[in-house]
């Protein structure tokens, strides 16, 4: 039976961070909302819990999850960030894209791209989850919340919760969310990739290949 916490999206209620903090490294499965959309998280090592999260999603073991990060200095301790890229990533987080990156040691090899070493990272922009980053001291595993045959995430947080009492600990319930996912950017190259157009501006990245 999940839990359910209405949670003020500016200005986060610290009790139920710590709770929703704690459900994390107790291994449980949490919902909550970023800039973009409502997500799915868990906490960065937890294998078992991610495996939950492929199961609620209907991905299989190629499906590339992502990290989200309080800032761009944590960022650089899970990716190799170049002196060109730092640059960019300065100019775009925090805000709605996840950043395709060249993996470090740091990250577990399940998290990471299965034939090229990547993992992708964001900085949401919502004052909700950086509370959250901050109280669990890392990053959260991170997946956007849509449900096999929808084709849109999910926004209301009720309807959330019915549809996933089960399948989850806790529902953060910070109001509706945008339904555009981030927008992904592939940075691993020798110029930016669009991999999929979302709710990001790509005017920050010019002339940028599809």
């Amino acid at each position: 039976m999940a839990q359910f916490f209405s949670i003020h999206p500016d200005n986060p209620q610290s009790r139920l961070l710590r709770q929703a903090a704690d459900t994390v490294r107790a291994g449980g499965v949490i919902v909550y909302p970023t800039d973009s959309c409502y997500a799915l998280g868990c906490q960065l090592g937890d294998k078992s819990a991610m495996a939950r999260i492929r199961s609620i999603r209907g991905v299989n073991e190629q499906h590339h999850f992502s990290l989200a990060c309080r800032s761009l200095s944590e960022i650089s301790n899970y990716a190799k960030v170049s002196n060109s890229q730092y640059r960019l990533l300065k100019a775009t987080t925090p805000g709605s894209y996840t950043f395709i990156l060249e993996a470090t040691r740091e990250v577990p090899r399940r998290l990471q791209h299965p034939k090229r070493s990547t993992i992708g990272l964001r900085v949401p922009d919502h004052s909700l989850v950086q509370a959250l980053l901050e109280e669990l001291d890392e990053p959260l595993l991170n997946s956007t919340l849509i449900l096999p045959d929808d084709e849109i995430p999910l926004n209301d947080p009720k309807e959330i919760r019915d549809r996933l009492e089960r399948k989850v600990e806790l529902v953060l319930d910070g109001g509706a969310c945008s339904l555009e996912m981030t927008t992904v950017i592939d940075l691993t190259g020798g110029e930016p990739k669009l991999v999929r157009n979302g709710k990001g501006s790509l005017a920050p990245f010019g002339a940028i290949n599809g």
